[in-house]
């Protein structure tokens, strides 16, 4: 297998430091090496390539961002430049890293007791304990402080119930990171596998993401001990900083699917011979379809590093990661319907990784926030006016219709 020699319209690469530019190639030759051979088949199968997890924890895939216990403390773009080739092997790879480190390793890292990060951070680093992140609901998604999942106090224990959905490796985690409204508002709470009265189910039927596990979790007088509270978390806000660094990472990861698509068509069209002999890339409608890919992507290249810079200085807002995420996330989608046209029937099979991608790029343009969920709260940064509850209409005036 070739190698992936990378997309540079701008030599966005010579703003790269020697350090990012080793973690991504590393990270891009595990991908081409280890992850391309068997991705399609694990997509067609439905399953997490666990078989890939160890490999990923000796590569220091898992809190790679985070210092102490031996993790290797990297800077923002390295961070993200993982998440972007992890992503152009398989989005649900990427899900899989992005929720262990994002997710469940930070907040025991940013909120936990030292107890807890003793326990679980070394297991969660190398990959022998997987963790999932329970914040999302049946019923309230994009709203999380609806959330109906309760803890209340019984005697020196918590007791939980409630559910989650949408919950990656929730089957396969033996931690979960779950959020629940107690007297003292919401709080987050580590849950080991196997506790009485927590459950786990898996979601089928996916067309999407089916390289990757979600799930369903259930609480059901579910007792934890007391210490299972993570101390430093005291409210959704904590919840929220979870998300901002997940999404930071798909930000950088829906660049590497773009990415991906656009060699697969580029390669494709200088190699597809079509009228008179000639390649289809010669053709005007190809070329300009190839020049929006190529540009978008540069463009979003340039959007994630500095959106790292920002990271790294401390100044990263709530809103650049919106930006980011759902800019990159939508570039990728409409690169991947591009990439699919040019391939043209050959764009529907999985001989080529476009309709995997653009199957996947479903879920990663709805979760973690939806495209008009962060388009509002751009438009909350930019006019200073919440537009999430829209005002409610007033009765009109008895005896006069409403106009």
């Amino acid at each position: 297998m070739s190698r992936f020699p990378g997309v540079d319209l701008l030599e966005v690469d010579a703003l790269l430091g020697d350090e990012e530019r080793l973690v991504r190639d590393t990270v891009r030759a595990f991908v081409d090496d280890k992850v391309k051979p068997i991705i399609e088949e694990c997509h067609r199968e439905g399953r997490t390539p666990l078989e890939l997890v160890p490999e990923m924890g000796s590569l220091n895939l898992f809190g790679a961002n985070l210092a102490d216990y031996g993790l290797p403390g990297l800077g923002g773009v390295a961070y993200g430049l993982i998440m972007q080739e992890l992503e152009r092997g398989d989005s649900g790879l990427r899900s899989f890293a992005s929720v262990q480190s994002s997710l469940v390793m930070y907040p025991i890292h940013a909120f936990g007791s030292q107890q807890q990060k003793d326990r679980w951070l070394p297991l969660l680093a190398t990959g022998e304990a997987i963790g999932c992140f329970g914040l999302t609901e049946p019923d309230f998604g994009s709203n999380p402080g609806g959330m109906r999942t309760a803890a209340r106090r019984v005697g020196d224990d918590w007791v939980l119930d409630g559910s989650k959905q949408w919950i990656t490796n929730g089957t396969l985690a033996d931690v979960a990171v779950v959020w629940a409204r107690t007297d003292q508002g919401i709080r987050g709470f580590l849950v080991a596998k196997g506790t009485p009265g927590f459950t786990a189910a898996d979601q089928h039927g996916k067309f999407s993401l089916r390289a990757s596990t979600t799930s369903e979790l259930g609480f059901h007088d579910c007792r934890i001990p007391g210490d299972a509270i993570l101390p430093g978390a005291t409210g959704l806000k904590n919840a929220l900083m979870c998300l901002n660094q997940a999404r930071y990472g798909i930000a950088w990861g829906g660049i590497g699917s773009a990415m991906e698509c656009y060699h697969t068509a580029l390669e494709y069209a200088r190699q597809r011979i079509q009228w008179n002999g000639q390649p289809i890339a010669c053709h005007q409608l190809v070329q300009e379809k190839l020049v929006w890919m190529a540009s978008e992507i540069a463009k979003g290249q340039l959007l994630c590093m500095q959106l790292g810079r920002l990271k790294d200085a401390g100044r990263l807002k709530p809103h650049h990661v919106s930006l980011g995420k759902r800019n990159n996330v939508w570039v990728a989608r409409e690169c991947a319907k591009l990439a699919r046209e040019i391939l043209g029937a050959n764009g529907i099979v999985d001989d080529y990784p476009v309709i995997r991608h653009m199957l996947n790029l479903e879920s990663v343009y709805t979760y973690e926030g939806t495209h008009d969920i962060h388009g509002l709260i751009l438009g909350e940064a930019i006019t200073g006016i919440p537009a999430y509850n829209a005002p409610q209409p007033t009765a009109p005036a008895a005896g006069r219709g409403a106009h």
